[in-house]
């Protein structure tokens, strides 16, 4: 049983104080146009807090901003941690504001994954820890500092993986088919393998083409799915896939996603997909 309410758990950038665009560090070669430490605010950054090449953010060079999501981190941070102050105010800590956003965006993003494991294979196990986590987010910055993450995100990742192997249909007959965890699939270098229900955690999809497959309930927990083409690909039973993952893809306005996921603005409209979008690529 829940005995806090949950955060929300997408961002809501006019509930934060623009966190991410201060304390978290950009690097150029990561999508981010140049490199920052943490700590000063990115030069694109008015005084509103508010991003002043938001419209135009990949066309100017920034598409790693496009893609990061926070969880619903930055606004917990902003009016729950520090009750509305912000990092402009006097004798405001940005190292330790930085800090404790790691630890709230951790936390967002657990539950996000739980939440997704009560409401498709509920499990009690699975049901105290979100309970705990959903205390945990109000919790004050030193008492967020203080906690364990590594024990929290190990009991996550055992009952992320226990409803993973409940959700997805498997052939106990040729398992070695389906466990695709942590293998290099750039390229469709999956050995034959059926991407469809399959393991997929850790996988490296950076630029696959995915296009048009039905990926079934496939685990996409920590995929790394940057540029992967999944124009037309059906997506909207696979398991653990986030905003941020999908803002990396490369899809269409015929990719079926999740429910809650929305389509990215940079992917093409219907009939907008121009020259080669359904071919293969060069």
């Amino acid at each position: 049983m829940i005995r806090a309410p949950l955060p929300l758990l997408r961002a809501d950038c006019s509930s934060c104080a623009a966190l991410c665009c201060v304390v978290t560090p950009f690097r150029a070669d990561s999508g981010f146009g140049v490199d920052k430490p943490a700590g000063p605010a990115c030069h694109h950054l008015s005084s509103a807090d508010r991003c002043t090449i938001h419209e135009s953010l990949r066309e100017r060079g920034w598409p790693g901003c496009t893609v990061f999501d926070c969880f619903g981190a930055g606004q917990q941070v902003t009016q729950v941690t520090y009750a509305g102050r912000s990092w402009r105010d006097p004798g405001a800590d940005r190292g330790e504001m930085a800090a404790v956003l790691s630890v709230m965006r951790m936390l967002h993003e657990a539950l996000r994954h739980l939440v997704e494991v009560s409401q498709r294979s509920p499990a009690p196990d699975a049901e105290v820890l979100l309970a705990q986590l959903a205390d945990a987010v109000a919790l004050s910055p030193t008492e967020l500092l203080v906690l364990d993450m590594d024990e929290v995100m190990g009991q996550v990742g055992a009952l992320l993986r226990a409803g993973s192997a409940r959700l997805r249909p498997t052939d106990a007959s040729d398992l070695s088919r389906t466990d695709l965890s942590g293998r290099d699939l750039r390229s469709g270098a999956h050995g034959g393998a059926t991407l469809k229900d399959a393991d997929l955690h850790g996988a490296l999809l950076l630029a696959a083409d995915l296009r048009g497959l039905d990926l079934g309930r496939a685990d996409l927990l920590g995929a790394d799915v940057r540029d992967a083409n999944v124009q037309d690909a059906r997506l909207s039973d696979v398991l653990y896939l986030t905003q941020s993952q999908v803002n990396a893809t490369r899809g269409n306005a015929r990719t079926a996603l999740p429910a809650g996921l929305e389509r990215p603005g940079h992917w093409p409209r219907e009939g907008a997909e121009g020259p080669g979008a359904t071919g293969p690529e060069e």
